[in-house]
């Protein structure tokens, strides 16, 4: 993945300085919107695929619920929800990669969305749709 910002200088260190917002340059940020397009395609993909499966099982179901007791009955409810949350479950992530994206257009990628300061390029590599920085992000998981 991309890095988010230009490292910084000397005096940049010793000022205390916090590293300017869109230092990225524009081959950098073209590299991470592909990156981010081809993850988006992927989870759409993915979601597509779950949803035929769903209603292939639905179909399969509806087939074969002959004699079902209770406990049948109750499993084959389980194991659709759990289906329908997977499929949410993708749908969010599908979200979060369009805000991703977004906040590349508007300049705010890689930044911290609750303190400001730069998302390490190690997080941005392992969740490129990564909002809150490392700190921040325990803070909220804590809570």
């Amino acid at each position: 993945m991309a890095k988010t910002a230009e490292p910084k200088t000397a005096a940049a260190k010793t000022a205390g300085a916090k590293p300017a917002r869109g230092t990225r340059t524009a081959a950098e940020t073209e590299k991470i919107r592909v990156a981010l397009m081809e993850r988006r395609d992927e989870l759409k993909a993915e979601h597509g695929q779950t949803l035929l499966e769903i209603a292939e099982l639905q179909q399969h179901r509806l087939t074969d619920s002959a004699g079902d007791d209770q406990a049948d009955t109750g499993t084959k409810t389980f194991e659709r929800e759990q289906e329908i949350t997977l499929a949410n479950n993708i749908l969010e992530r599908i979200t979060q990669v369009e805000r991703a994206l977004e906040r590349l257009d508007e300049g705010g990628y890689g930044w911290c969305e609750k303190c400001g300061n730069a998302i390490p390029v190690e997080r941005l590599a392992a969740f490129p749709s990564a909002t809150l920085c490392v700190t921040c992000k325990q803070l909220e998981e804590r809570r």
